[in-house]
């Protein structure tokens, strides 16, 4: 690797945490360690949020937009310059199979190449007053910005959350996952390279209950971006609580799609396996719930067991449809999850993993769960595995019910033919997004990604991050 993974990286130099600990860096395809990496500390945290404090006070802080604009962009480049080498590193480290890491690297690029051309397009606007007034807002940056990012999608978290909050204008600490942050130490010498001026960006791995918890509770930190479970993310609240400081969270959630008598069931199909084992499940969107109206329930249900049937599970180099879970503790909570499946509810499909992977890696073949009560926790709870719970439905309303009838609201599916439905349900969903005849729109950039309820609040990805990343000021002035 061309970058030091035991060290931090602090004011753009890379420096060995001061207490001199590292942790072990697994790969969870075979269980054998990848490398070691820095494990920081609250003093390591502490240095890195003084670095990204005096960028603001030079040359960061002294840059304009447009200058901002061409840095990031030029990260972008980078990055596509490098994505085969990232997605190895991705699939190595978080274990998704190849050609996932490699989009997950090309998402990289397409979020600097976004962010860098909006660095310069965010605009204040006049507002008509008083006689004699002129009244005019701007967007600031809030200023030093903390950033904890996840192990199941660390190039993409590190695109919409750190790439947007660097186009308005702030300086970050980025905390990685300690599963998992091989290509976030990648990307910081990637962005020194592209001729990111010192401090703006710096990145501190190291346990989250020492360096994470560290970072959230820094006096000196003005906004703070957390991707993870609600468990975490109710700390991170408590502790900005403490110094006043907003928060995005995204938290994850229960996703359901729900087919109709009337949808498209050929174009669905690939919508409703993918979206539940990609990364093998472990994603925040993930549609763990599938509801299927009636009519269509027994068609539908076999058409997911073949497809089910057919994936197959191993190493992420084999490039499968599946890799292993993160680490033995997530398994252990899949598979403690599948040994609830009792009364009515019955696994109908699963996958199966390959004769050749290893034995210490973290598998668990898919499974397709149906006859789900959709008040059992199969149904309420997020898994974070490849597991999906099928639940009929009768009529809209029901479908309605179940779709809201959970702690999360983070993205819906519907699929129907009959527009009026789809307005409908758009509206009635509780769901920070909603598609339509489609499930993630490809990722969506642009496209303003966020929850409600247990899900989160705040929005990252388009310009609606970008707002997040700022504060507005108003300016009256009085010339008579």
């Amino acid at each position: 690797m061309w970058f030091d993974t035991d060290k931090c990286f602090i004011a753009g130099e890379w420096v060995d945490a001061i207490a001199g600990q590292v942790l072990e860096l697994e790969n969870p395809s075979d269980g054998s360690v990848i490398c070691k990496i820095a494990r920081g500390e609250v003093t390591d945290i502490d240095r890195a949020v003084k670095a990204a404090r005096a960028a603001l006070h030079g040359d960061w802080g002294k840059m304009s937009a447009v200058e901002r604009g061409r840095i990031l962009t030029k990260m972008g480049i980078l990055v596509l310059e490098r994505v085969d080498e990232l997605a190895k590193m991705e699939a190595q480290d978080v274990g998704k199979p190849l050609t996932q890491a490699r989009a997950d690297a090309v998402a990289l690029a397409r979020y600097m190449e976004f962010y860098g051309g909006a660095c310069d397009k965010v605009h204040g606007e006049t507002i008509p007053y008083l006689d004699g007034y002129t009244v005019y807002t701007m967007r600031e940056p809030h200023g030093v910005t903390g950033h904890i990012v996840p192990w199941n999608y660390p190039m993409q978290i590190i695109g919409r959350s750190v790439g947007a909050a660097l186009a308005m204008g702030n300086a970050c600490v980025l905390k990685p996952a300690e599963e998992a942050c091989l290509t976030a130490l990648a990307f910081v010498d990637i962005a020194r390279e592209a001729g990111l001026p010192a401090g703006a960006l710096n990145v501190v791995p190291g346990l989250g209950s020492e360096a994470g918890a560290a970072l959230t509770a820094h006096p000196d930190v003005n906004h703070l971006s957390f991707t993870g479970s609600v468990g975490v993310g109710t700390l991170v609240q408590a502790a900005a609580a403490n110094n006043i400081v907003p928060v995005t969270l995204e938290l994850g959630g229960k996703s359901p799609q729900i087919v109709f008598d009337d949808a498209d069931l050929d174009a669905a199909l690939p919508f409703l396996v993918n979206a539940g084992v990609q990364n093998a499940g472990q994603t925040c969107s993930a549609s763990s719930r599938i509801l299927m109206q009636a009519g269509i329930y027994d068609k539908l249900l076999a058409m997911m067991v073949a497809k089910y049937e057919a994936l197959k599970v191993g190493p992420a180099e084999a490039d499968l449809n599946v890799g292993p879970l993160i680490s033995g503790r997530q398994k252990d909570i899949v598979t403690g999850f599948l040994s609830q499946v009792e009364g009515n509810a019955k696994v109908v499909a699963r996958g199966s993993i390959v004769s050749d992977a290893p034995a210490n890696g973290h598998y668990v073949a898919p499974a397709l769960i149906a006859g789900v009560e959709a008040s059992h926790a199969l149904a309420q709870d997020e898994i974070f595995g490849p597991v999906q719970v099928v639940i009929r439905f009768e009529t809209e309303e029901e479908a309605i019910a179940i779709a809201n009838g959970t702690d999360y609201g983070l993205v819906a599916g519907i699929w129907t033919r009959d527009g009026a439905r789809q307005m409908r349900l758009a509206k009635a969903i509780r769901s920070g997004q909603v598609f339509i005849n489609n499930y993630g729109a490809g990722g969506g950039v642009e496209l303003p990604f966020g929850g409600m309820g247990k899900s989160g609040h705040g929005r990252e990805k388009g310009f609606e991050a970008l707002y997040g990343f700022s504060v507005v000021k108003t300016v009256a002035a009085f010339h008579g």
